[in-house]
């Protein structure tokens, strides 16, 4: 099922680019996005995509929640232990959190300013479905 996409791109605030820069680019490795350059800031992204940057500037003080789309999981568990191994912070191993929907399988991490940045994949059909049966 392709799903439209809600928002087109998006940057980030952060406090030190230089401690930042790294904790994205193995989390984000670990769901195949590779790094590029926009206008001087590091931007990941599937393949010919540039989505999402990470910008000096003040975080929001509360932090805030980002959310980035995985194929499988293994690509979930792939972000966890790479940003995980780049200093980021466990907020949740990856596994299924049905407390959402059927099919929700996540993994969660505290960026280096505190910001929650999960990997999730839905397993399931249309709306909050069950997930689909094994072929």
């Amino acid at each position: 099922m392709n799903r439209a996409v809600c928002i087109d791109h998006l940057t980030l605030p952060v406090s030190d680019v230089a401690a930042s820069r790294p904790f994205y680019a193995a989390a984000l490795g670990g769901l195949g996005w590779s790094e590029a350059s926009v206008e001087g800031m590091p931007t990941w992204g599937p393949p010919g995509a540039e989505d999402f940057s990470i910008a000096p500037g003040t975080p929001p003080p509360e932090g805030m929640h980002i959310s980035f789309a995985a194929d499988s999981r293994e690509q979930v568990e792939a972000f966890h232990a790479g940003g995980l191994a780049a200093g980021g912070r466990d907020n949740g191993t990856p596994g299924p959190r049905p407390r959402y929907h059927a099919g929700y399988y996540a993994a969660y991490l505290l960026d280096p300013d505190g910001n929650n940045v999960e990997a999730v994949l839905h397993e399931r059909g249309e709306s909050h479905e069950e997930p689909p049966a094994a072929v």
